[in-house]
């Protein structure tokens, strides 16, 4: 179900967000306090997490690619329409079939698998923009070599 408000776009610190009403955010379902979501912002879309607030509605920080795109500023009420997103991580970043194998090769399959899902996904996501096969492998290698080490939370480059 899409749900649609307008808010008034306000500085966090260095970030730009708005608050979601909570009579949106209390219609969808939150993953470990996190609501992962697809919207746009005056008629540009995204992709995008609702962060909760200790006490306070939950935010979306809005990013300059959506400011942009939206055609929007800082301190101006923009239009926002979103609803949640319901893709698995899994068909985002898919697994390549080159870190596959050496999962399986290397016998830590179960090692990756027991990295959090969010681990998980950086891993995936990060692969997924490499373009060549070289540096790929490369890369596969240092996330083999973490595995074995049992380091869970180190970056890949």
């Amino acid at each position: 179900m899409e749900h649609s408000f307008k808010a008034k776009i306000y500085k966090v610190g260095i970030n730009w967000a708005v608050d979601v009403p909570a009579a949106i955010s209390e219609k969808m379902r939150p993953e470990k306090g996190y609501i992962r979501i697809k919207g746009q912002i005056n008629g540009f879309s995204f992709i995008q997490t609702l962060v909760p607030v200790k006490n306070g509605p939950y935010r979306l920080f809005v990013n300059y690619i959506m400011m942009n795109g939206g055609k929007t500023a800082l301190n101006e009420v923009a239009t926002f329409a979103i609803v949640q997103n319901e893709t698995p991580l899994k068909q985002i970043y898919p697994m390549s079939e080159l870190l596959a194998k050496a999962l399986e090769s290397n016998k830590l399959s179960a090692e990756f698998y027991d990295l959090s899902a969010a681990r998980q996904k950086d891993i995936l996501k990060y692969l997924s923009y490499l373009k060549t096969e070289q540096t790929m492998l490369k890369n596969i290698d240092k996330v083999i070599v973490q595995l074995k080490n049992k380091v869970k939370n180190t970056r890949i480059p």
